[in-house]
């Protein structure tokens, strides 16, 4: 998956477009129409900042996954600990390819179910 492959589904399945609140970076959040509260960061950085031992830049996605999952996926190529978040909630998913498409859908659900509005009890 891409970054506009990500879009795309996020338009699809969410309803919901990239928003740019970093006038001077091209990077984007995919947040709740309701709530406004983010379930995705989508964001450029070099390889290096993310503790791997390649030279070049790669698109990310941050999402919340909760400590109770990272455990299960800490093992899986292209999942690392998330970027420029709390690491015990969020994960960094590479899109250069090395991360199946499923699985960034996957994440991408349960990080939109995480973050979206509770409804109260009367």
């Amino acid at each position: 998956m891409n970054k506009q492959e990500l879009i795309e589904y996020a338009a699809s399945y969410y309803s919901v477009g990239p928003d740019y609140p970093w006038p001077e970076y091209d990077y984007f959040v995919l947040r709740h129409r309701d709530n406004r509260k983010w379930f995705a960061v989508e964001m450029t950085v070099p390889y290096r900042k993310l503790g791997l031992d390649r030279d070049g830049n790669v698109d990310i996605v941050d999402v919340k996954c909760g400590p109770l999952l990272m455990g299960s996926y800490r093992d899986i190529p292209g999942i690392l600990p998330g970027y420029h978040m709390n690491k015990a909630h969020w994960v960094t998913l590479l899109l250069d390819g090395g991360t199946e498409d499923g699985l960034i859908q996957e994440l991408l659900d349960v990080s939109y179910e995480l973050t979206a509005s509770r409804r109260k009890k009367p």
